[in-house]
């Protein structure tokens, strides 16, 4: 299988199995597309025929790019076929290894995001603040079912976990200990709104957070259209300095400043260039995900406008990194060479099996986004996963487990995608929440050619 497009005078073709990235000429691109069929004279008939007017495109000449396609071929690199579907048969993956963990620090937020799928932060249930044990028996959960793994993963999360801001510290001190007696490393992570960010938090989390994500929608009027406190205020005032000063002490640690459109800010590239002009460069904006007749809700006649959106976004990068302005975007940040490996590419993020979420109280969820419903409980810290035929439908949720993308060029790079916005669409796990495929491709078509002229450049 073999995706072509043109992208921002680039014209690039995909080969799906194999991962090739090649970037065309017009004339070779048509001729890959046509020759995908393996008939040589048709592919030959039909190139000419569509370029009747370039002098260049003669029989020799065709002839000699049609046997550089199947030199390609030949090496593996163009028409591949697919090698994977029997190995997502056989990923062996361990129902009792457990790599990351999301801790639910606080189920209650100081602001009242009206398209927030956490009901504001409670979760639809009822305002809890996670014990301190319960964080460390969260960890030690961790560390015991890790199996040989030793770089691990642990998300503060709520709510607002700064609302919990001593238990964060204390876990985060208890996992230190663990790392000395272990041998495993700990990677913490916070996401914060940012509303109780002050220098103390500051301090500590440039040095003990692997990774910090700041929740900023962008404009003013954006931002504080949905992030309000619990008085109705914008919080955009106060999070915005507190952010800066945060920004100005990280270095190059990680942070990613995260943004949601919705309907309202169907222009969000206008954001970016907000955030951008407020010093940050780490940048991330998510689409929300929300019951269709919902306000906010994204609808299939927005994707043309989205599209646009990002396309400009990735001229902008390219423009900008020619200026030694360069800033990174979540979504575009695409290793052609080295992976993600197999493995990742069929199993995806590892919700329900590697990757778990935890409630205040200790109960286990596939992940965050899955919390509150009951239906979707896995077990506790206390039990363990004792739902095991749940855990088992997370497990064979591969990408081969969705008949909808067998003919995807870009399901080797999403793996499936998200299990908890196909259901929330569609009412499966398994399921294929369209739009946001739509907007993924779209992504990905940006970040390839991102990648191909990055590599023109350095060529250059």
């Amino acid at each position: 299988m073999v995706h072509t497009f043109s992208l921002n005078g680039f014209d690039i073709a995909v080969d799906v199995y194999s991962g090739s990235v090649h970037v065309c000429d017009p004339v070779s691109l048509d001729a890959i597309r046509l020759y995908e069929s393996g008939r040589r004279e048709e592919t030959a008939r039909q190139l000419m025929a569509e370029h009747p007017d370039q002098a260049e495109v003669t029989e020799a000449a065709v002839s000699g790019l049609l046997d550089s396609l199947d030199a390609l071929k030949a090496q593996g690199k163009l028409y591949s076929q697919d090698s994977y579907h029997n190995a997502s048969l056989r990923l062996g993956r361990d129902p009792g290894l457990v790599k990351a963990l999301c801790l639910h620090v606080a189920h209650a937020c100081n602001l009242t995001c009206s398209y927030c799928f956490a009901g504001q932060g409670n979760y639809h249930g009822e305002t809890a603040l996670m014990p301190l044990w319960v964080g460390k028996q969260a960890l030690d959960f961790l560390v015991a079912r890790s199996g040989s793994r030793r770089q691990l993963e642990v998300d503060f999360f709520g709510g607002e976990p700064l609302l919990n801001w001593e238990v964060v510290k204390a876990v985060v001190a208890y996992g230190r200990q663990l790392e000395l007696k272990t041998g495993k490393v700990i990677r913490f992570t916070l996401t914060t709104n940012g509303v109780l960010m002050d220098d103390e938090v500051i301090d500590f989390c440039n040095r003990e957070m692997h990774n910090v994500v700041l929740s900023l929608d962008g404009r003013p009027q954006v931002h504080d259209f949905y992030r309000k406190d619990h008085g109705g205020r914008g919080s955009y005032e106060n999070v915005v300095p507190r952010f800066q000063r945060f920004v100005a002490r990280r270095g190059d640690r990680e942070y990613y400043i995260r943004g949601t459109y919705t309907r309202r800010n169907l222009d969000f590239l206008e954001d970016i260039r907000h955030m951008l002009a407020l010093g940050f460069d780490r940048l991330s904006m998510e689409p929300v995900v929300s019951a269709p007749d919902s306000p906010e809700a994204l609808r299939a006649e927005d994707l043309p406008q989205l599209f646009a959106q990002y396309e400009g976004l990735a001229r902008e990068m390219l423009a900008r990194e020619r200026q030694g302005r360069s800033f990174q975007f979540y979504h575009y940040m695409l290793d052609l060479a080295h992976g993600p490996c197999i493995h990742k590419r069929l199993a995806g993020c590892g919700s329900g099996t590697e990757y778990l979420a935890v409630t205040p109280s200790g109960d286990l969820y596939p992940c965050h986004q899955f919390v509150g419903d009951k239906a979707f409980r896995l077990g506790s810290l206390q039990e363990g996963v004792t739902e095991k035929a749940l855990q088992a439908t997370f497990m064979k949720n591969t990408l081969y487990a969705h008949p909808e993308c067998e003919d995807c060029w870009a399901k080797l790079y999403c793996a499936g995608g998200c299990a908890a916005n196909a259901h929330q669409a569609t009412g499966s796990i398994s399921g294929v929440y369209g739009f946001g495929c739509e907007l993924f491709k779209k992504r990905m078509e940006c970040a390839i050619m991102l990648a191909a002229a990055r590599a023109e450049s350095t060529d250059g």
